[in-house]
């Protein structure tokens, strides 16, 4: 039996069953309108939209579902998003557009974006104590003047400086004493590093550019995955396919894959920038200057998840997350309340940059251990033990490398869209190779929506005429 039998796949009738070789009996590839690498939220609806308007395609997919970095674990009758979990606002969001037509539940949960005020957050200050009303207004507020004044520094600021270079520079121009200075730089390091897994000091002084909550912030009970296996319903979708070879030419496209071949006149390619640059999947020939240039502009990121479920609950009512000031936030400074979802006592909060990076090789008992140890600082021995850990794993997914992408120093927005310029292998010939997927969107990169509307612009150039995105839900 061959491989191609064995793997499971998401048929044109949108069932499961054996997947289809990449190979006629022959020998020779198949032919195909267009082929998509990828089955995540980039490529589902590049495919989607593709196949509405009469092209052959085939989504090739590496893993044994759909989704990509949008999964959801259902282990044993719960629910949790171990990949994406919020839309960061959903004024003018397809994906909220998306789910509304779906009938997919929405929960509102407003502080995903790291707000430090938007909604009820229980603070804790250095010492451990709880800081007042009071306290707590005049930390945000401090905030508040920082990011007035680094708005104006970042868009005045060459490519070559850090996020943590502008923080520093907005702080000098306060008048305030160490103790304000040092506790707001201490947001915005975390700020960086909840939003892109990294320190502010290596983040680009453009990282942040795109950090605006346009309107409530939501999640979903049931599982974000039923976004993607709502996008993958009725297309080909061959599972265990990863790819390892794209030639691309002007007669076409070739994609190989351990077990098969196959062939389209082009192709969409939405793997992470973490794949693109680990060489698992060759370009053939690599990309030109212009594109590389940009992909070596971003980095995937170390972040992860870590989701604590309690047999009872030991924080308020009516809070949204808790919040823990000083050195001793360094790893665990944050954790968000999942009872709204689910009406169970469960914290989630993340192992991001340096922290994640940290505790790669550690089980998820020590992990949970030490964010615990936190808690109980803060609460005492109100906190009992968890009785269940999740930890993501996102740094060491071959699939990935990393949760999602973020900006190097020296990198400026448009480097996002340059990825998504759509290939030409002559000058006046065909476009055979695009790339999509969160990363190559400028305007809200690192987000399923960015994700969603690089699918919609690629389906675009290969039509080389506009559809609407709502054609994904009609």
């Amino acid at each position: 039996m061959t491989a191609e039998q064995e793997l499971p796949s998401v048929s044109a009738g949108g069932g499961v069953g054996a997947g289809a070789a990449g190979t006629d009996p022959a020998g020779k590839p198949d032919r195909i309108d267009t082929l998509v690498v990828g089955a995540g939220i980039a490529g589902l609806t590049a495919a989607r939209l593709l196949q509405r308007e009469g092209h052959r395609v085939v989504v090739l997919e590496a893993r044994s579902r759909v989704g990509g970095r949008v999964w959801t674990d259902r282990t044993g009758g719960r629910i949790t998003d171990r990949g994406a979990s919020w839309i960061h606002g959903i004024h003018d969001s397809p994906v909220e557009q998306a789910a509304r037509a779906f009938g997919m539940r929405m929960v509102e949960f407003t502080v995903g974006g790291y707000q430090p005020d938007s909604r009820p957050l229980t603070y804790f200050e250095a010492a451990g104590a709880r800081m007042s009303p009071d306290a707590v207004r005049r930390y945000a507020d401090d905030i508040r003047t920082v990011n007035t004044v680094l708005e104006r520094l970042i868009s005045d600021a060459g490519s070559e400086a850090t996020f943590g270079d502008l923080v520093e520079r907005a702080l000098a121009e306060q008048d305030w004493s160490s103790a304000r200075v040092e506790s707001v730089r201490e947001y915005n390091d975390r700020r960086a590093q909840e939003q892109y897994g990294v320190a502010m000091m290596h983040l680009g002084a453009h990282g942040l550019d795109d950090d605006v909550i346009d309107g409530p912030e939501v999640v979903f009970p049931d599982g974000y995955d039923e976004l993607a296996s709502r996008l993958a319903d009725g297309l080909d979708v061959r599972l265990g396919h990863a790819v390892t070879r794209v030639a691309w030419a002007s007669e076409g496209v070739v994609i190989s894959t351990a077990d098969a071949s196959f062939a389209a006149a082009r192709t969409i390619v939405t793997v992470p920038v973490g794949v693109l640059q680990a060489g698992d999947l060759v370009l053939e020939p690599p990309l030109p200057p212009r594109q590389a240039r940009a992909l070596a502009l971003f980095r995937m990121n170390a972040f992860e998840k870590v989701v604590l479920r309690f047999r009872q609950r030991f924080w308020e009512d009516g809070v949204y997350g808790i919040r823990q000031l000083g050195p001793e936030g360094e790893w665990w400074h944050s954790w968000y309340d999942l009872g709204r979802l689910h009406d169970e006592p469960a914290l989630l909060t993340f192992a991001a940059g340096p922290a994640a990076i940290a505790t790669r090789d550690w089980s998820d008992d020590d992990i949970a251990a030490s964010s615990v140890a936190q808690l109980r600082r803060l609460y005492g021995d109100a906190v009992p033990d968890p009785t269940s850990v999740v930890v993501t794993r996102w740094q060491d997914d071959p699939f990935s490398r990393g949760s999602y992408a973020y900006m190097l120093p020296g990198s400026v927005g448009a480097d996002h869209d340059v990825l998504a310029e759509p290939l030409r292998p002559a000058p006046c010939g065909p476009a055979v190779l695009h790339l999509a997927g969160e990363a190559t969107w400028g305007d809200d990169p690192a987000t399923v929506p960015a994700a969603l509307l690089s699918g919609h612009r690629a389906a675009q150039n290969v039509l080389e005429r506009p559809v609407a995105v709502s054609d994904l839900w009609a």
